[in-house]
């Protein structure tokens, strides 16, 4: 008798210890790991191509005239980097260097059009609220400010007839361009902005080596919407 419950007690301490590995060496497959954040990380989606127009307010004989700029598209040269920092899966901040290239065109009553655009190396400052893992789907939104370093203007006065310029370090715009703005991750790193410029583009106490001052009855405000390719 001793002996049958001394093999009962065997082949159950067996069967519970086998349950026991199973449970161990078989893992849930139903909870799957989630990747791991990418703490710090330098990235290279900044503005790849930027579509840019602004709202114009001019003065002419005592009237003021308001009107919208001409879209104009730029992909020459637009590059940087950011340099990102991620607390946790939902919430991140940046910041960067960029290289733009940026501006707006302006036709009048008398068929002339005028473009003017600066170089300017920017920086930004942001914050990231969405998936910080992915780098999709993910809001960014901050400020900056952009140095021009490079004025030019083109004016067109019939199509076959143009006069240009170009100045480096410029007093015909400010010193400092400050914006803000707002943009989505899309997709792959891929992103979308819209930043907007409250100051005035052009600095309407520059007076040109005639005495004149060209922009003194000028209020430009740069707006674009840039999409940004990372660089692999």
């Amino acid at each position: 008798m001793k002996n049958k419950v001394l093999l009962l007690l065997v082949l159950a301490s067996s069967i519970v210890i086998s349950s026991t590995s199973a449970q161990v060496q078989e893992p849930d497959s139903s909870k799957k790991m989630l990747p791991p954040v990418q703490r710090f990380y330098i990235g290279t989606g900044l503005d790849g191509a930027i579509f840019s127009s602004a709202t114009i307010q001019e003065k002419q004989a005592g009237t003021t005239i308001n009107k919208t700029g001409t879209l104009r598209f730029s992909d020459i040269i637009n590059f940087g980097f950011t340099f990102n920092y991620n607390f946790g899966r939902h919430f991140g901040i940046y910041t960067g260097i960029d290289l733009k290239n940026i501006g707006f065109i302006e036709k009048d009553a008398g068929a002339s059009i005028v473009k003017r655009r600066t170089y300017n190396l920017g920086v930004p400052l942001g914050i990231k609220i969405g998936n910080m893992v992915t780098a999709m789907p993910y809001i960014f939104l901050g400020g900056g400010v952009d140095a021009p370093f490079n004025y030019r203007e083109k004016t067109f006065v019939i199509r076959d007839q143009k006069a240009k310029f170009s100045e480096w370090f410029s007093s015909r715009t400010p010193a400092t361009m400050p914006y803000v703005f707002l943009g989505a991750g899309i997709f792959r790193g891929a992103t979308i902005k819209l930043q907007y410029y409250p100051g005035n583009f052009l600095n309407p106490s520059f007076t040109d080596k005639n005495g004149k001052t060209p922009y003194a009855d000028y209020d430009v405000h740069l707006m674009l919407v840039s999409l940004g390719f990372p660089v692999q």
